[in-house]
């Protein structure tokens, strides 16, 4: 009984052993999730298995067997990162997709997506193409996604501008971003009913003044008769803003939270 003994009168656990023990829980675990439904977990049992006979052999005091398994782990390792290169890499960029790290990568994400707004804008009211284009904030535009087709795809010019092409089935309607991402097409937004607004205003601009008075949202508008930007935000719109403009504007109101919303009939007093 002197191992039992010796069991029980281990030292106390520490806080850092706990911490300790979740780390290579949460890796061990993380791992597990990778290679399942690949071909990696039957090495993986291989690999369980020759531990196993490793410490039956010395158990039993195989030596023959535990001198050949101890000889050919060196060999295993280089035999595993070669045929499983694909799969290492897969692993390596699963972590660096942690939220840590997607933390540092956010800006500059943020950054693309915008200079791809703005080119797509620019580019689309040079040829006087109609285009609504709204962009997700803290509040969630789910619905409105979900009425719409959805993409799910990378934000790009190319992409905004196949949606936005006369004659596309997506053309009508507005395209949904969240984050980096299109979310959807050809989506339905509400209609403004402020009687204070200019009769100027096509479907497109009160579509987009619709929207931004229930949410945070942001929306680009690019007018088909005139061929100008507008940016729309809490119910008020900005006319005639250029690609500079736009980008300062768009660099600010997607970094920042929603600041504290006035009262609709002073933000609606500017439209009068």
């Amino acid at each position: 009984m002197t191992w039992l003994t010796d069991l029980l009168q281990r030292p106390a656990i520490a806080w850092w052993d706990l911490l300790d023990i979740a780390i290579v829980a949460v890796l061990i675990y993380e791992l597990l999730l990778l290679i399942r439904g690949t071909r990696a977990v039957q090495m993986a049992l291989s690999g369980a298995f020759l531990i196993g006979l490793f410490f039956l052999s010395r158990w039993l005091e195989l030596e023959t067997v535990n001198w050949v398994i101890r000889n050919l782990a060196g060999y295993v390792v280089f035999a595993v990162i070669v045929l499983f290169q694909a799969d290492i890499r897969r692993a390596l960029a699963h972590f660096g997709r942690a939220p840590l790290f997607r933390y540092f990568e956010r800006a500059r994400s943020t950054n693309e997506t915008i200079e791809e707004l703005v080119v797509a804008a620019m580019n689309l009211a040079a040829k006087r193409i109609g285009a609504i284009i709204v962009l997700e904030r803290q509040i969630g535009l789910r619905n409105y996604i979900e009425g719409g087709i959805p993409l799910d795809a990378h934000v790009t010019y190319d992409l905004l501008a196949s949606i936005f092409q006369p004659g596309s089935p997506l053309h009508d309607g507005a395209a949904i971003i969240q984050g980096d991402r299109v979310a959807a097409a050809a989506c339905f937004l509400p209609l403004s009913v402020n009687p204070r607004l200019s009769r100027e205003l096509g479907t497109r601009h009160r579509a987009a003044l619709g929207l931004t008075e229930e949410n945070d949202a942001i929306a680009i508008v690019v007018s088909e008769e005139t061929g100008s930007i507008s940016l729309v935000k809490d119910g008020d719109i900005q006319r005639g803003v250029s690609p500079d403009t736009l980008r300062t504007e768009l660099k600010t109101l997607v970094s920042r939270r929603r600041a504290p919303r006035e009262p609709r009939v002073e933000a609606r007093s500017s439209l009068a």
